[in-house]
């Protein structure tokens, strides 16, 4: 890997960083608890508890990710960074460009079947 190319996947990171706490942000302020109006009517209820839950879904999976990144962020200047845990072999630069937290290549990925 070039320093050009570890210079931009650590940029790459830092935006990511900074958009998921962004989002996260966002999302927490959609995560108050429902009560139940008695100007709304069941479907509507139901409809509400139904958008709260996908909202803790994005809350979670977001949050996920925020974690991994910033564990990436933090790893990011040691020999681990880029590097597959199972076969030790680097990690394709497009592969980490999309997804900069990836710990394993694709075809340990794929043998592995995560």
């Amino acid at each position: 890997m070039t320093l050009e190319q570890k210079q931009e996947l650590k940029k790459i990171i830092q935006t990511q960083i900074a958009e998921l706490t962004d989002e996260i942000a966002n999302i927490q302020t959609l995560l108050q608890p429902i009560k139940k109006d008695c100007s709304l009517d069941n479907a509507a209820h139901q409809s509400l508890k139904q958008d709260q839950n996908i909202n803790i879904s994005r809350y979670e999976v977001s949050k996920k990710r925020l974690n991994k990144l910033k564990a990436t962020y933090l790893r990011f200047d040691t020999t681990e960074f880029g590097v597959c845990r199972e076969c030790e072999e680097d990690i394709s630069i497009g592969r980490l460009k999309l997804i900069p937290e990836s710990e394993h290549c694709i075809a340990c990925m794929n043998e592995l079947g995560l």
